[in-house]
């Protein structure tokens, strides 16, 4: 696997123009006091699937061979990811076969359903449904699209970190989402070839920590994964974002699920932004780690709206009570 480069952003960004809209990057008064920084967000979840990973799935599709698309397109998913290679097979006119957890989150599943993909649920959660889609891929000829080993997913979603930094030149800090780590390395690939002076900051939950001890440990690791933010729930680090991110990526922050819930909240309350669990990571991490914002000028991405009601029902309360 090649490591994509700023020209690969680049290109990416103009196979998806035709496609994507630039996504609004606004400055928050409310969280900038309560963080002591001139806080902005990028609106990833102003996209029409509700999250960033639409870039990705876009750019793969559109760089396939005609017989690569007609084997039929096979991956994993814990919802975003499976909605980005949905659409993108619909526009390019490939089978799609998305491999989801029992207990997908319903909205996305519906989103799904609706992009015309056929769902395979198998398994408790994302890595037991991506291996059971990786011997499918082997045993029946699809062409196996890994969720985050794709150069071509990566840079597809680096194009949402270059829309900042040229809306936003003087931004100290880029803080993300962290599950396979797609949106981080390629942030890495961005920030670190355009200003190396930005920090790049990935947020994970403490239970689902793989991709945490992989980049601390310099080595692929698997770790219990236990979180209710389907979005960043993989229980194993993945080799070519580490491999991006080893040296790129100036810091790691773990928050708790209730630091996630309550940044749900807090995004509702004073930004008026409506997140799902993952989307509203990065402001977790920048609430428990003021440190790395204080004074600063930093960009947070929210990377997705795709919430249930229930979820959201339980970070509102949980917020309320605190």
């Amino acid at each position: 696997m090649n490591i994509p480069t700023l020209h690969d952003v680049f290109q990416a960004r103009q196979t998806i123009a035709p496609y994507v809209s630039r996504t609004p990057l606004t400055y928050s008064a409310a969280l900038s006091q309560s963080l002591d920084a001139a806080v902005y967000l990028k609106h990833e979840e102003h996209l029409p699937l509700g999250a960033f990973k639409a870039r990705g799935g876009i750019n793969l599709l559109a760089n396939m061979s005609a017989a690569e698309r007609a084997r039929g397109i096979i991956t994993a998913s814990s919802g975003n990811h499976g909605q980005s290679i949905a659409s993108a097979c619909r526009m390019f006119g490939a089978r799609a076969l998305i491999g989801l957890p029992v207990d997908a989150n319903p909205n996305k599943v519906a989103s799904m359903k609706a992009l015309g993909a056929e769902l395979i649920f198998h398994g408790p959660n994302f890595d037991v449904a991506r291996e059971h889609c990786e011997r499918l891929a082997a045993e029946e000829g699809y062409r196996y699209v890994h969720p985050v080993n794709e150069p071509a997913l990566i840079a597809g979603v680096g194009t949402a970190s270059l829309e900042v930094i040229e809306d936003l030149p003087d931004v100290d800090v880029l803080m993300l989402p962290l599950g396979g780590g797609s949106g981080v390395s390629g942030a890495c690939v961005v920030a670190k070839a355009l200003n190396p002076d930005i920090k790049v900051v990935a947020v994970q939950s403490e239970a689902a920590p793989a991709a945490y001890h992989s980049w601390q440990q310099g080595q692929l690791v698997q770790a219990p994964m236990q979180t209710w933010v389907e979005g960043i729930a993989t229980a194993a680090g993945y080799e070519l974002p580490q491999q991006i991110m080893r040296h790129r990526l100036d810091d790691f922050v773990l928050v708790s699920e209730d630091d996630i819930r309550r940044a749900v909240a807090m995004l509702i309350e004073q930004a008026h932004t409506l997140a799902e669990g993952a989307g509203a990571t990065a402001l977790a991490g920048a609430v428990r780690r003021p440190d790395l914002v204080q004074g600063k000028t930093v960009a947070i991405t929210v990377s997705g709206s795709n919430i249930t009601l229930a979820q959201l029902r339980e970070c509102i309360n949980l917020y309320l009570g605190d």
